[in-house]
């Protein structure tokens, strides 16, 4: 049989869902002191050798960290690894593709994420800090604000996450073009476009997103180049990686006036330091890498993977598995 490893408080917590499943595995199980059951016996991380692996959130904020991934790592049985993140540049992740490990990323943050994204923009097109200022003051301070109806989005990256950004902003009506490699029409967006018109494309959007992976093709994308090239009043999003943006570009641009405004959820460096200019620039609302912390988020990713196990164990193809090229290329 299978042998799968699973934190063990995760596994206590959802073990009747398991069960549940009807499907037999071995169950590999880790503690916060680092150790490891087969099926109640004891085995050192040597000869736990799983084959599948759930890499979720609850482990990794855990003591068991450390043993859990070093067990993954020296497994020379892997096949299949699933992440409780939606990104893949981790080197951690790369590692595993090497072994020939097949990776599945998770998407349960992008609802939440998608709600981010709208509040930053609508904030900030409302004059969010300018009314909470008046209301702090007692002042009767009535602002006209910015619609976003008839606005013009670009998502770039428009997986799960582009995806739920545009249902959002389209149920606002604001108009979207969805950047990503597969050129299909899709839904969700008014046009798809690829990567190379970005020059093109950037001088029409009120509002640009950034929701793709880091790879080595999209480090920097947001270079003095790309924020020369946007909108006047235009409004920058960042939910993708930090690296997605050239920062001191990016500042000198906020200086400039052009982007207006920017809502950072990521930055190069994390934690932000406290001496970053970000943290007070007054075009700037940030999050700390926050923007998916939401009530649903892990059961969301519970159920996810509780599916992909079962198709796993049943011989079928699992969801959300990340191209081993742009893993390695992260």
């Amino acid at each position: 049989m299978a042998r799968v490893m699973i934190y063990e408080k995760t596994y206590r917590r959802l073990e009747p869902r398991f069960d549940a499943l009807g499907v037999a595995f071995d169950r590999l199980l880790v503690n916060d002191a680092g150790e490891i059951t087969l099926n109640g016996q004891p085995v050192s991380q040597d000869d736990a050798q799983p084959e599948a692996v759930w890499a979720n959130h609850e482990v990794f904020s855990s003591p068991a960290a450390r043993a859990f991934m070093v067990a993954t790592l020296k497994s020379q049985a892997l096949k299949w690894v699933q992440s409780a993140a939606a990104g893949f540049d981790n080197p951690v992740f790369g590692q595993i593709v090497q072994k020939g490990a097949q990776l599945s990323t998770s998407h349960g943050q992008a609802l939440g994420m998608a709600e981010y994204v709208l509040w930053g923009v609508i904030d900030h097109f409302q004059h969010g800090p300018q009314r909470r200022a008046a209301q702090a003051a007692g002042e009767w301070d009535r602002v006209a604000f910015r619609e976003v109806l008839d606005s013009q989005w670009l998502i770039i990256g428009f997986g799960a996450i582009g995806q739920a950004v545009a249902q959002r902003a389209r149920g606002f009506g604001a108009k979207v073009t969805g950047v990503r490699r597969n050129q299909a029409p899709h839904a969700l967006a008014d046009r798809i476009a690829p990567m190379s018109e970005l020059p093109a494309l950037l001088p029409e959007a009120d509002v640009v997103v950034l929701c793709t992976p880091l790879t080595a093709d999209t480090r920097h994308l947001v270079d003095a180049a790309f924020l020369a090239a946007m909108k006047d009043r235009s409004v920058l999003v960042n939910v993708g990686r930090g690296g997605l943006v050239d920062e001191p570009a990016l500042l000198a641009a906020l200086d400039a006036g052009k982007p207006e405004h920017a809502v950072l959820d990521v930055f190069e460096v994390e934690p932000l330091p406290a001496d970053s200019p970000f943290w007070k620039h007054p075009r700037v609302t940030l999050t700390p890498h926050a923007s998916g912390i939401t009530g649903g988020q892990n059961t969301r990713n519970e159920t996810l993977f509780l599916e992909n196990l079962k198709l796993y164990l049943t011989g079928q193809p699992v969801k959300n598995l990340a191209d081993p090229k742009d893993v390695l290329a992260g």
